[in-house]
């Protein structure tokens, strides 16, 4: 069935997340590959993605990683900084969709703290018609409630939909309920795929 509204997810859809990125600029790669094997920071994040504070999820771990401490703090001080920068024609694309009426929604992991960070830095992230934001929702992908939450909510049936990710477990997760999904990993194909649900015209997809 062809689809009647998008799901966005955010990290490496429409702004890069690459944090090794980020630590390597700026304390070396070496220096990085010790923080990341000896700190779970994806780990950390994914509390904080759950609704957990950021300044004291990052305080807990630099307590207990003394020898890491300026390194792990990082992730809290240069938090909007890791986060980007915006991957544009992704952007331009719901920007298209929303001109033609088609409704979009976000399905992110983020935190409460950190989306309203990322809000101030990329205002195009208060343009969707709905948000299910894992820090208010308490629940990340790809656990089952973060979808049955956006089924129950935005008004589509889950044939209606169409959800981009860049990450496998969170599409496949969407396909099991009867999603349309598309693994996202360049806007060149997210376009197509809008274009196959003819949801945007070639023209409008630059």
């Amino acid at each position: 069935m062809t689809a009647k509204a998008v799901v966005f997810d955010i990290g490496n859809v429409l702004i890069e997340w690459q944090p090794e990125r980020f630590f390597d600029r700026h304390i070396g790669p070496e220096r990085r590959r010790l923080l990341f094997a000896e700190v779970d920071l994806h780990g950390a994040n994914d509390k904080v993605d759950r609704g957990a504070s950021l300044a004291e999820t990052i305080a807990e771990l630099a307590a207990v990683t003394p020898h890491l401490a300026d390194e792990i703090q990082m992730w809290h001080d240069h938090w909007i900084d890791i986060a980007g920068p915006t991957i544009s024609r992704s952007v331009r694309l719901l920007r298209a969709l929303r001109r033609r009426g088609v409704p979009v929604m976000a399905l992110s992991n983020f935190g409460i703290e950190t989306f309203r960070l990322a809000q101030a830095r990329y205002p195009f992230l208060i343009e969707f018609d709905r948000r299910f934001i894992s820090g208010h929702l308490g629940v990340i992908k790809p656990a089952e409630e973060i979808y049955r939450i956006v089924e129950r909510d935005c008004e589509h049936a889950p044939n209606e939909l169409l959800f981009t990710d860049d990450r496998r477990d969170n599409i496949d997760a969407a396909a099991a309920r009867g999603w349309n999904v598309h693994l996202f990993d360049g806007a060149d194909g997210l376009a197509q795929v809008l274009v196959a649900h003819g949801l945007l015209p070639e023209e409008e997809t630059q």
